[in-house]
């Protein structure tokens, strides 16, 4: 097998160990007597959808999910909606999903399947805060470089179903939320915003984001801000009945991953599941690591690492990681590498990501493509498809986020 092939190979099992119909099932209890309703909002939440029916049988309710990641039902409802910037579908959607949380009684019990990408699926803007608006926030903070959890605070403080909004609604249904985490750390105030998590940060908070990243937000949004929210405190009386259980993380997908790399005789090593920070950084770093180590040997991360957008090129995060990693290794012999997203989308690009290795940067010589042009425009993405390197894998249905490994040959 070549490195490239041992990589692609991890990173399917990687996915695959975050299927919703492999990892969904031994959480649910067994189906509740009286009135079950099944909601949610995710890049997997139709799977998952999928799986609880396959277990429980045909059952009511609505999940929105990403555009082209639909999956076939018995009873409950998908809809599909733009990620990572909302669009009226998904703001229709979710004034449809409250609808059918209203008037729910103590004898009532709600199913909530929550991933990652219900930030921008969930769609309800608070205060006079319009779709428009709310799309120029999400632009905003995808291009300023912030860390998921600074995004997060930022979009909860302005909606009507984040930050536990959504379980509140709900109240006082007794709710299961089941969550595949795509974030730093495997915290359900992250995941998806929190909407059934109750979470501490203040309206104060907030403004300090749309300060420290400068966030040139509407007028709409300052005054939103400038009170009480409608974010609940954890300790908030109607999430009393809320039990928050995580189904899939990404620590579990990289030890499925690296028990390939080691039965194929490689020592592995990981970095951590969470990692942080700028992707073109984060791979100088990692370079670094790679050409000191001894093969053969597998250097293997997660987490989700940021972008700040200086150019007007298509990147994303993993695609980035890799356009540095190859610059920083400048053709270093043996090594070779992945970075992908785990739901087959890097950035806003229908690309799971890259592959690396000794040859990325004479290839792209050999094609006239300037790296450090690409780089510099963060359009690592058009960088990759002109050298035939893009890992393309459709909608995986999942997502447990960044999946980085760097392979060191013997």
């Amino acid at each position: 097998m070549s490195p490239d092939q041992l990589l692609r190979q991890m990173f399917d099992r990687a996915v695959e160990a975050a299927d919703p119909m492999r990892s969904l099932a031994q959480y649910l209890p067994e189906k509740p007597k009286g009135r079950v309703l099944v909601i949610g909002a995710g890049k997997a939440s139709a799977r998952m959808a999928e799986a609880v029916e396959a277990a429980w049988g045909p059952c009511e309710g609505l999940v929105i999910t990403r555009y082209g990641y639909g999956r076939p039902t018995q009873g409950i409802e998908i809809v599909e909606a733009a990620h990572p910037v909302p669009d009226e579908a998904g703001l229709q959607a979710t004034k449809r999903l409250l609808a059918l949380l209203s008037g729910l009684g103590p004898d009532d019990f709600v199913l909530a399947l929550i991933s990652g990408g219900a930030s921008a699926l969930l769609s309800a803007p608070a205060g006079e805060i319009t779709l428009a608006e709310e799309q120029q926030v999400n632009q905003m903070l995808l291009a300023s470089g912030a860390p998921i959890g600074q995004m997060n605070i930022l979009r909860k403080h302005i909606s009507r179903v984040k930050g536990g909004q959504l379980a509140a609604a709900a109240y006082p249904a007794k709710m299961l939320a089941l969550l595949i985490s795509d974030v730093p750390g495997d915290d359900p105030a992250l995941i998806g915003s929190g909407p059934t998590v109750g979470d501490r940060s203040t309206p104060e908070d907030a403004r300090a984001i749309v300060k420290r990243w400068h966030l040139d937000v509407p007028g709409s949004v300052q005054r939103a801000l400038s009170g009480k929210t409608g974010v609940l405190q954890p300790d908030d009386p109607r999430l009393a009945r809320v039990s928050n259980v995580i189904v899939a993380a990404p620590s579990q997908s990289l030890e499925a991953a690296a028990r390939i790399g080691r039965d194929a005789g490689y020592a592995v090593d990981l970095l951590g599941d969470d990692l942080e920070g700028e992707a073109r950084e984060v791979a100088t770093e990692q370079a670094a690591l790679a050409k000191n180590a001894s093969g053969p040997r597998i250097l293997m991360s997660g987490g989700e690492l940021t972008v700040t957008r200086r150019g007007d090129g298509i990147g994303g995060p993993n695609a980035e990681f890799s356009l540095a990693l190859a610059l920083a290794l400048n053709g270093a012999p043996g090594i070779h590498a992945i970075a992908c997203d785990t739901d087959g989308v890097d950035g806003a690009a229908e690309v799971a990501g890259a592959l690396v290795g000794p040859d990325t940067l004479s290839r792209a010589n050999a094609d006239g493509v300037d790296p450090a042009a690409a780089l510099a425009r963060n359009d690592a993405h058009s960088f990759f498809a002109a050298i035939d390197r893009q890992v393309v894998t459709g909608p995986t249905l999942t997502n447990v986020n960044d999946f980085r490994a760097i392979l060191i040959e013997g």
